[in-house]
């Protein structure tokens, strides 16, 4: 049986398209998964390849890589499953508008139109399913995990009215022991009390790196008075004591200086977070006498708290699905309609996330390389890993792309940034090249798994191939590994094992070799304006607009090539399908102006652009070279600067022109 997981919004990237009521849910993370009897054959979250992160929009691209890559049509899936309830949906769309029309009533009418809008066909209704969102939580976890029986815990944000639920997995079925309403979402908890601290959804993984500095007991009364504990694992949030922080502090505004004081909020939210986790879990394993736990949802990226979980001895297993987000749900939409309608053939537990876009054959990734030959060189290597090795061992910082990109949030060996984890300063290093990012956020360390503990306390884990979980480096190997080494001691490690990666595996294997050290500094392949890099073409657009020291793609490595300018007026503009152009009227010094700016349609965040600049991109087609489009501009290089600058924040598209340099 073939099964479709889809997870997102309802609206597709395009213009011109009629809004659905639909994004009432507040829709984000878009994804697509395929199913070939219970075994994942192909994933992506639409993000990757639509490049706006955190796409709240139809993933339709997803699943077209989905279907496209294994050489069918929709007509030969069996069902189509989304990740929110039926009856959810529809209440929504009661609430909202009918976007096509009388005919269109219902949820599954509604999806559809949209699938046959989009793929070309009227696809039978009873082929679509829908799934409550934390069943499609709770099922890509246990589903995904391989163990025979286990507690399973969902937390995050909401969704279907809901933040949270707890369940026992056991063979083929979930048994749900106790729903968790939206009025106590730990997600949203966690999200409005950052905005004390000048963070707001999607930045939670920053305030997790920062809590680490902070001192917990200074505002522990503070954060006490938030939340209730209640019998039988039970919690109430007190949103409302939220605003009692004013005593503490004024909301930071995005960019000002970060404190003691935000530090100190930080380690004490960290710490009201992990004592409701760990009194629900204490609980639970009391009352159902499991011993294995499986845990998604968002709040699941927490990967301090599930470090801590994992050592509290509560559980000798722990598993987490390492999409726990969104995208993860159209994983779980799937798994748990494929459970329902071929109870007997248990998914395979989850080894790897390889299972996005191939980087391309070795023709191919050098065609794509060559054409952009005005600005990069081109090397075939003999043995890709070693020389990476010897980069990163001799200083650099490189991009590492190969084989199918990872599915999820993660960088795991194949959309990397790679370098040297043992000087502290390449930490600010890479931030200074790539990232752009807050100098208090550790960054990740890969080990190959032979020598995993060695070097870190896996807390009784065999293997973390994942990323998801915080644990203690060694102490005799914290001043050895100064760039992956946190604060406190601990690293997000992942374990890396020859059988589910080898060319990474050699990478870091190699790398040892050189240096005694089995172990490099793994970040995202992406710059902080945009998802992480899926192609050929995302991976030299990332590495022309940063100041990586190389790019290994596939047997290649590229370095750049000196060029001026001017050399960038053979390129071709684009606008990504997510912004628009606007002209506004300000207020100026001298009464009102009219102004240009470049407008993201997903946030209206607004980026002023030149006339000149605005010109240019009225008239982009995607076809049209910018030297063609600036004519004889007088400020011709100003104001290829500016594009520049554009490109590099993701606003603008640039690529090369159809047949550069041999290229198709």
């Amino acid at each position: 049986m073939r099964i479709l997981g889809i997870s997102g919004g309802y609206e597709p990237d395009h213009q011109g398209y009629p809004r659905p009521a639909f994004n009432a849910i507040s829709a984000h993370d878009g994804a697509a998964v395929l199913l070939e009897d219970g075994e994942v054959v192909a994933a992506i979250e639409q993000e990757r390849l639509s490049r706006l992160k955190h796409s709240n929009k139809a993933p339709f691209q997803a699943v077209r890589y989905c279907l496209e890559g294994q050489g069918l049509r929709i007509d030969d899936i069996d069902r189509v499953c989304f990740y929110i309830s039926e009856a959810w949906c529809n209440d929504q769309l009661r609430r909202g508008f009918l976007p096509f029309g009388p005919e269109v009533r219902t949820a599954r009418d509604v999806m559809r139109r949209l699938l046959g809008a989009e793929l070309g066909v009227d696809l039978d209704p009873e082929r679509i399913r829908f799934v409550k969102h934390h069943t499609a939580h709770a099922a890509s976890a246990f589903f995904g995990s391989g163990y025979d029986e286990s507690l399973v815990l969902t937390l995050d944000g909401c969704g279907d009215g809901e933040s949270g639920s707890l369940s026992i997995g056991s063979g083929g079925e979930l048994e749900p022991l106790r729903d968790i309403p939206e009025r106590d979402s730990l997600g949203m908890f966690y999200v409005q009390t950052i905005r004390f601290l000048g963070y707001g959804m999607f930045d939670e993984y920053k305030v997790m790196g920062l809590a680490p500095y902070g001192d917990p007991s200074r505002h522990r009364a503070l954060f006490q008075a938030m939340y209730t504990l209640l019998p039988e694992g039970g919690w109430a949030v007190h949103f409302d004591r939220i605003f009692d922080l004013y005593d503490v502090l004024s909301p930071r505004a995005p960019g000002e200086p970060i404190t003691q004081v935000h530090k100190d909020v930080a380690a004490a939210l960290q710490e009201a977070l992990e004592t409701i986790v760990l009194h629900c879990l204490r609980h639970f394993r009391r009352e159902t006498g499991q011993e294995s736990l499986c845990f998604a949802g968002g709040v699941a990226h927490n990967c301090t708290m599930n470090g801590k979980i994992l050592r509290s001895g509560l559980f000798n297993r722990v598993f987490v699905q390492p999409a726990a987000h969104d995208a993860g749900c159209a994983l779980g939409a799937a798994l748990a309609v494929h459970m329902r309608e071929a109870p007997g053939r248990r998914p395979p537990a989850i080894e790897h996330l390889y299972w996005g876009r191939p980087i391309g054959a070795r023709d191919e990734v050098r065609r794509a390389l060559e054409a952009w030959g005005d600005f990069v060189t081109v090397e075939e290597l003999a043995d890709a890993p070693r020389t990476a090795a010897e980069l990163i061992a001799g200083g650099s910082v490189i991009g590492w792309a190969q084989g199918r990109s990872e599915f999820g949030p993660r960088a795991l060996g194949n959309r990397s940034i790679v370098a040297d984890p043992r000087p502290a300063k390449n930490k600010d290093l890479i931030n200074a090249m790539v990232k752009k990012r807050e100098e208090f956020r550790p960054f990740a360390p890969s080990v190959i798994e032979e020598a995993a503990h060695e070097v870190f306390d896996l807390g009784g884990a065999e293997a973390m191939p994942f990323m998801i979980f915080t644990v203690p480096v060694h102490e005799d190997k914290r001043a050895l590994l100064g760039a992956i080494t946190h604060v406190n001691g601990t690293a997000r490690v992942q374990t890396v094992s020859r059988r589910h990666n080898e060319r990474f595996w050699r990478l870091i294997r190699a790398f040892g070799d050189l240096t005694g050290v089995p172990v490099v500094l793994n970040t995202s392949f992406n710059n902080n304006a945009e998802p992480i890099v899926d192609s050929v073409d995302d991976c030299v657009t990332c590495f022309l607009t940063t100041r990586l020291d190389g790019l290994v793609v596939g047997d290649y490595l590229v370095r750049k090539r000196p060029a001026p300018l001017s050399a960038h007026a053979a390129l071709v503009p684009a606008l990504p399908a997510f912004v628009k152009l606007r002209s506004l009227r300000g207020r100026t010094p001298g009464g009102y102006a009219l102004e240009h700016a470049i407008v993201t349609t997903y946030s209206e965040a607004t980026t002023p652009v030149s006339p000149g600049v605005f010109e240019v991109l009225s008239r982009a087609d995607g076809q049209q070279r910018l030297g063609d489009l600036l004519g004889a501009a007088a400020d011709r290089e100003s104001l290829i600067a500016e594009l520049l600058d554009l490109w590099s924040q993701r606003l603008v598209r640039l690529s090369p022109a159809a047949g550069a340099n041999g290229a198709a």
